[in-house]
């Protein structure tokens, strides 16, 4: 093989997909198969904005994943991107959404500034109280996660791609080049590898990665409608975040009859993907009650339909990770997206992928080095 990608999560399938396009031969390989249950990139639902504060790299590749998510949503038998729009609204004028407006002025991307008297004529079902503003972009909306890595892995496997559902060891300290990978199922070799292995990074790469990426556990909940209730339904109410100082709660609106989603943005303790408890807390539930009560009255008190634990794996400060690995000339490390990252999965795999082929003018994003990593927690990306 030309290249081996190991993790077929969003930014490891997207970095495939991109590779094959640009006439490698490439291998994707994955422990328990696509989107499964213990990936970050599994589950149902994503919310997908530009909304990023001064952070214009980000909202430069959230614009410029939306064709590409828009495409493959059109190759789905069912949707994968719903375009229901995304809501962000806050308390008072925050900086972080001062420089969102005028990142998108700067980059002529569009971004409409709803105050809260049209918060309440247009979206009613919520209580605005205490809310000054929002900022819409009705452009983007909701992806359905574990259908999008699937069905871009089932194109990838019809253009001639090759993928196996194996599991990959550490690959040995002391070379200067990485030959093989040994897995489940046998030896794999290639001249390049790129893993993108989400919350497994610091597992096959723990002096490297183990004080640098950070996986935690998160709770998210689906909570029931009104019976006869479209008010919280995609065409009436899109996706939303409310960002205060310390406290970011996001939900999506009842999709497929999945349930109203609700999640608390903070990041949980620390968590690993192969043994953690995927049981929701109590605790947890208790919390987003009181959200809902205060925001979505009408949702508050309804029944509890399905809950998620499922993992973030940021960086520090929640940049993302593609670089060389600094000891193994041939490997790639592509990963701490989780919390933000999969709605630039286009990106990522286009960004990567001409890297790794070494195409004219590809250099590695200084804020996604390994170098600018550090090793405390110090969340900054939203």
């Amino acid at each position: 093989m030309d290249v081996i990608v190991v993790g077929a999560g969003v930014f490891g399938a997207w970095t495939a997909w991109q590779l094959l396009r640009r006439g490698q031969r490439v291998l994707l390989l994955d422990a328990h198969g696509a989107a499964h249950s213990r990936a970050s990139s599994g589950g149902e639902s994503r919310l997908t904005r530009s909304i990023y504060g001064a952070d214009a790299v980000y909202t430069k590749m959230a614009a410029e994943s939306l064709a590409d998510w828009r495409w493959l949503s059109a190759r789905a038998g069912l949707p994968i991107l719903h375009p229901a729009g995304i809501l962000m609204y806050f308390q008072r004028q925050e900086p972080f959404a001062q420089a969102s407006i005028a990142t998108h002025r700067e980059l002529g991307l569009p971004l409409h500034v709803v105050e809260r008297a049209e918060l309440a004529r247009r979206w009613p079902q919520a209580d605005w109280e205490g809310i000054e503003f929002g900022l819409h972009q009705p452009d983007y909306g909701v992806l359905m996660a574990r259908r999008a890595v699937q069905t871009l892995v089932a194109e990838f496997v019809a253009a001639g791609g090759e993928y196996r559902v194996a599991a990959v060891t550490p690959p040995v300290a002391g070379a200067s080049r990485l030959e093989s990978v040994k897995t489940s199922a046998g030896d794999a070799g290639g001249e390049q590898f790129v893993f993108a292995c989400g919350p497994w990074l610091p597992k096959l790469f723990p002096n490297l990665l183990g004080s640098r990426i950070f996986p935690t556990r998160q709770e998210v909940f689906f909570f029931a409608t009104p019976r006869g209730d479209e008010r919280f339904g995609p065409l009436q109410l899109p996706g939303w975040a409310e960002f205060s100082a310390g406290d970011i709660y996001y939900g999506i609106p009842d999709l497929e009859g999945r349930g109203f989603k609700i999640a608390n943005d903070v990041h949980g303790p620390a968590f690993d993907p192969d043994t953690g408890e995927r049981r929701a807390s109590p605790e947890g539930e208790a919390d987003v009650r009181r959200y809902l009560a205060r925001r979505f009255p009408a949702i508050a008190s309804q029944p509890l339909v399905e809950t998620r634990v499922c993992q973030y794996e940021n960086t520090a400060n929640g940049d993302f990770l593609i670089d060389r690995h600094p000891d193994l000339a041939n490997v790639w490390l592509v990963g701490g997206g989780s919390g933000h990252g999969f709605k630039h999965g286009p990106a990522v795999g286009r960004y990567a992928a001409d890297l790794v082929a070494g195409v004219s003018g590809a250099v590695v994003e200084p804020r996604f080095s390994l170098a600018s990593k550090g090793s405390e927690q110090r969340r900054e990306v939203h």
